[in-house]
């Protein structure tokens, strides 16, 4: 069968904040060819990612994402990574290429999957998938006393495990992220896995990452996660070298494989967290899994956005029994909730179970969407060449 349409559609909060919280907005993705039809997720700015995928072509090695899927075959596994190297060659010149295909390939993986009547995680070569421990992924509070109040909700809720990130954590004083941090591990408690996730706030700047290394000690922080900005492979590995039990964690910000690839050769990583909606889709994202597998370094998803990114973010790794960490949001957007109609919950027991159900096995709620769809039209020379797609 051949692809007859993709359509993107943007979402968005009434309001967006300047807060470290990718909920606020989305895109959401439609492919359709014949009677299937499958959902993906771009984690971009939605506006950049439509105008990459429509924009009029500058020359050979830039040309709009869509040249390169409406009407290419789509019949089995292969034709999805076909598709991928496609748009990275036609494309090659347009920096939001691989965003852009992120939810067009996690939609294809999701139309694929429920034609064949098989999860993702099946038709990505996995006999069989594992429980995963979420963790509760949060922002620091404003201050100690609401950072503490989170950490005992997330224990109340049952999560062995959460994240705190963002905020003002390094942007004030070292007493005050002190402070953060033992009021997450108090509330947490003594034996819940404490992650810290420093938002690249110190960008290259070795010094001040290194003087937090002693508290994150004292708290038993399992790993910090981006104290500096990706691609910054000298400054990651030195500070690994002297961060003991406290593992580095990094990946996010990478969007194709070579880039996840030289953090795990070369910036000592324990833990690599790629996002499925930016590095390339869930092709990408599963060489990495399998690339980080080999070399004993801990996938984890990164993922802080919709059920069905969570979904997709979840299935490059299902079939792992030992990478068991995995990203939860729990501060989500009424956006975020409402754009499925199913969700992923942790069981009785506090773990994750991948979806069972064909292709993501999660269902967009067109009624839910509805209320934050942003309309949109793009104009080149007199002539639309962009219109918010219809819903049905």
């Amino acid at each position: 069968m051949k692809i007859d349409s993709v359509d993107f559609y943007y979402l968005s909060m009434p309001e967006v904040l300047d807060i470290g919280d990718g909920s606020q907005d989305a895109l959401l993705v439609r492919i359709q060819a014949g009677d299937c039809v499958g959902w993906g997720e771009c984690e971009a700015a939605p506006l950049v990612s439509i105008a990459s995928l429509i924009c009029p072509m500058s020359h050979s090695a830039c040309k709009p994402v869509v040249a390169s899927v409406v009407g290419q075959e789509i019949n089995d596994v292969h034709d999805i990574r076909r598709i991928g190297n496609l748009v990275r060659a036609n494309s090659l010149d347009l920096l939001q290429a691989d965003h852009t295909l992120s939810g067009i390939d996690i939609a294809l993986w999701d139309l694929l999957g429920r034609r064949l009547n098989e999860p993702t995680w099946k038709l990505l070569g996995y006999q069989s998938c594992f429980l995963k421990t979420p963790y509760a992924s949060v922002l620091f509070g404003q201050d100690a006393a609401e950072t503490l109040v989170k950490a005992k909700s997330i224990a109340a809720q049952g999560f062995r495990a959460a994240k705190f990130g963002w905020g003002p954590f390094g942007l004030s004083t070292i007493e005050a992220d002190l402070d953060q941090l033992v009021a997450a591990r108090e509330g947490l408690g003594e034996d819940g896995i404490l992650l810290i996730d420093a938002g690249t706030v110190w960008n290259t700047d070795l010094e001040a990452a290194r003087a937090r290394l002693k508290m994150l000690k004292e708290v038993k922080a399992t790993w910090l996660e981006e104290p500096f900005v990706s691609g910054a492979l000298s400054q990651y590995h030195a500070l690994s070298r002297e961060s003991g039990d406290v593992g580095m964690a990094g990946g996010e910000g990478c969007h194709n494989f070579h880039m996840a690839k030289h953090m795990v050769d070369y910036a000592g990583l324990k833990y690599v967290q790629i996002d499925a909606g930016r590095i390339g889709g869930i092709t990408i994202a599963k060489d990495v899994a399998d690339y980080a597998a080999a070399k004993g370094v801990t996938y984890v998803n990164h993922t802080f956005t919709s059920n069905l990114a969570l979904s997709a973010s979840l299935q490059p790794f299902a079939g792992l029994e030992s990478h068991t960490i995995c990203e939860f949001p729990t501060e989500l957007k009424s956006l975020a909730r409402a754009m499925t109609k199913n969700h992923i919950v942790p069981d009785k027991n506090g773990l994750l179970h991948v979806p069972d159900a064909p292709g993501l096995g999660i269902d967009p709620d067109l009624e839910g969407i509805a209320p934050y769809l942003v309309d949109v039209e793009i104009s080149v020379r007199g002539k639309t060449i962009y219109r918010t797609p219809s819903l049905r």
